[in-house]
């Protein structure tokens, strides 16, 4: 072990901090989908209609098959999901 520290896994894992920053945003996203999306009631094949997908891209999403998924691609579905994305750039 080395004892370094890490402001999050992401920083750990991912080779650069702009990839780090590009998963952290997307986990976020997709947690906010998945939240929503239980907090409404929906089935896997009611979220999959609403948000014009198919049921196995929801059931990614809320597997976290985080490699599977854009930011655009959360973005998008965010906002048919009645969601409102709101970003906060920090220096």
């Amino acid at each position: 072990m080395t004892g370094e520290r890490f402001a999050s896994v992401w920083d750990a894992i991912e080779e650069t901090p702009a990839q780090a920053e590009n998963m952290k945003l997307r986990a976020a996203l997709m947690s906010a989908l998945d939240h929503h999306m239980r907090r409404q009631g929906w089935s896997q094949s009611e979220a999959a209609q609403r948000l014009g997908v198919t049921q196995p891209r929801v059931s990614d999403l809320r597997r976290g098959k985080i490699d599977r998924f854009s930011l655009d691609t959360l973005v998008n579905m965010a906002v048919v999901a009645g969601l409102h994305v709101d970003l906060r750039v920090t220096a």
